[in-house]
């Protein structure tokens, strides 16, 4: 007992002449990957989006593409990541089809954008590249209402930035 209370007073002395030098985590405050900081993306799952719903989704995003003279595809996804309604603009590339599904899927499964996947590769984390699902490509966003994710959109058919776009008009509609 007499020895544990020495090795407190030894470390509160030590702190004390410390002073500003303490690192930040002894004063409280939390550095990135420190796991008393609060959960990422910590947003609940709500009622799934309806079919009415994820096509009006769908439709702003295509009117945003139809204004830019772009052909993507689109798949909206409900909050359990079941598709729920797609639509491939006339001339858009059919392999865009499973990558749209992909980017809807893994931002519903990973509550995030799969942009921040993106970033994270660009930025040598490339262990985000071996969770199963996850996609490092811009372009599926959550979709969410009343603080919980009701499903997802993803895009596919042009650049990173030009799917990116497309999902972000088509998630903007959603408040409408």
């Amino acid at each position: 007992m007499i020895r544990m209370v020495n090795t407190a007073l030894l470390l509160s002395s030590a702190f004390f002449c410390l002073g500003s030098s303490v690192p930040a985590h002894a004063q409280g405050k939390t550095q990135p990957g420190d796991p008393r900081e609060p959960m990422p993306f910590a947003i609940n799952y709500g009622s799934p989006i309806s079919a009415a719903r994820a096509r009006a989704v769908i439709s702003a995003g295509v009117a945003e593409c139809d204004r830019r003279g772009w052909n993507m595809v689109f798949a909206v996804v409900d909050s359990g990541g079941n598709l729920v309604s797609l639509e491939r603009m006339d001339g858009a590339q059919t392999a865009s089809i499973a990558i749209a599904e992909h980017k809807a899927k893994a931002a519903a499964a990973f509550r995030r954008e799969t942009k921040v996947f993106e970033t994270a590769v660009q930025n040598g984390n490339v262990g985000v590249l071996s969770l199963d699902g996850a996609i490092a490509s811009p372009g599926g966003i959550p979709l969410v209402e009343a603080g919980k994710i009701i499903g997802a959109i993803g895009v596919s058919g042009g650049s990173g930035a030009q799917d990116q776009v497309c999902a972000s008009a088509g998630m903007l509609a959603l408040g409408k």
